[in-house]
């Protein structure tokens, strides 16, 4: 039986360096075979000219770069691009391009699916399938500027990532953190901190992990400023209250040379937590805190009982938070038409948690 092959798409600086050290070849070699793939784009060993023909073949009997099919790419009005990437079992995640003005945002999943149950994403409404292998992740970026590269009506690159996609990327952590280094590497992407941002609901022990081994802009999936109504809508408040959380976010900023600010993500949903009480506790809850709030209109999905904010209600609470002198945008729309908007990604998930099952059980003991 013919031993499987390496796939190297998801190894980092580090990890390629011990690769090669395994197979007798000098160090540097991981630097070359890092820009083939993620700056050239090159998944043939043949084709790796500053490689000696004996090393480039030695590479196609144990090794591989393999890129995951993409199975649908839909283009909306606004320029906005999502692919459908297919993953093993019959799932397939969403990944999603924004452009806008000279930046160029890539939203990336972790995970199919998701883990957690937030009630206002599509996502967590899908049930959880598995973690994405590092390769799986990087491959989206790799995916994105390919199409992107051989687009002739447009010469559009990636220059941001945010790890917002489907899944909680800090519940995916190794795998995420692995990627991102590669995001960040010189010789792999070459993303900058400030332009690579990871979003959470709020996994604690994992935002003080990330400090130390992978710092990057983070943004806090927050959008309640009390434990009862955030944890309604994010269960996982329930481990990792709001008091907690905001002290891992004090941690994060404080300290080293780099300047920070945590990104506040809140959602507005009419009538749940776009009252003028709740402007007053965010402002409170957010003093002392270096940070900038993104206010999301809520993007509807099939099965919601939320609505979005009026724009008037919008304009109030935005007003509100900058006469207290906070820094605050509204996140634009974006893809709505070919459902690839903030919360509306859903993907295609094999769930394992029986998430749909128990959603209308709950349902029917409501009713």
């Amino acid at each position: 039986m013919t031993a499987a092959r390496t796939n190297l798409l998801g190894f980092d600086l580090s990890d390629m360096e011990a690769f090669f050290a395994e197979i007798g070849e000098k160090s540097f070699r991981a630097r070359q075979l890092l820009q083939w793939i993620h700056q050239y784009r090159v998944t043939d060993f043949g084709l790796m000219t500053n490689f000696s023909k004996g090393l480039r073949e030695k590479l196609a009997n144990i090794a591989e770069i393999r890129v995951p099919e993409v199975v649908h790419e839909h283009i909306s009005k606004d320029g906005t691009r999502k692919w459908i990437i297919r993953m093993d079992g019959d799932n397939a995640i969403e990944t999603v391009f924004i452009p806008e003005g000279n930046r160029g945002t890539l939203c990336v999943s972790s995970q199919v699916g998701c883990a957690l149950t937030c009630t206002f994403c599509s996502t967590g409404q899908q049930g959880f399938n598995r973690n994405l292998s590092a390769a799986e992740i990087i491959a989206q970026l790799w995916v994105a500027n390919d199409a992107l590269k051989k687009d002739p009506k447009g010469n559009r690159v990636v220059t941001n990532v945010v790890m917002m996609g489907m899944g909680e990327p800090l519940a995916n952590y190794l795998n995420v953190v692995r990627a991102m280094r590669i995001m960040r590497d010189d010789y792999g992407y070459g993303i900058s901190w400030r332009r690579l941002t990871l979003s959470t609901s709020g996994m604690v022990p994992m935002i003080d992990r990330l400090k130390e081994d992978c710092p990057v802009s983070l943004a806090i999936s927050l959008h309640a400023a009390n434990d009862t109504l955030r944890s309604e809508m994010i269960p996982l408040n329930d481990k990792y209250p709001i008091a907690d959380l905001l002290a891992a976010c004090h941690r994060y900023v404080s300290g080293g040379q780099q300047r920070r600010h945590i990104t506040i993500e809140y959602v507005m949903l009419a009538g749940v937590n776009d009252s003028a009480q709740d402007a007053r506790d965010l402002i409170r809850l957010l003093k002392g805190l270096p940070n900038k709030i993104n206010l999301i209109p809520f993007n509807p999905f099939p099965g919601t009982h939320y609505r979005c904010s009026s724009r008037k209600n919008l304009e109030r609470f935005k007003q509100q938070l900058i006469d207290a002198g906070q820094i605050v945008t509204v996140r634009k729309t974006r893809g709505d038409d070919i459902v690839a908007a903030c919360g509306q990604l859903a993907g295609e998930v094999k769930d394992k948690s029986r998430r749909a099952e128990k959603i209308a059980a709950r349902e029917m003991v409501t009713q």
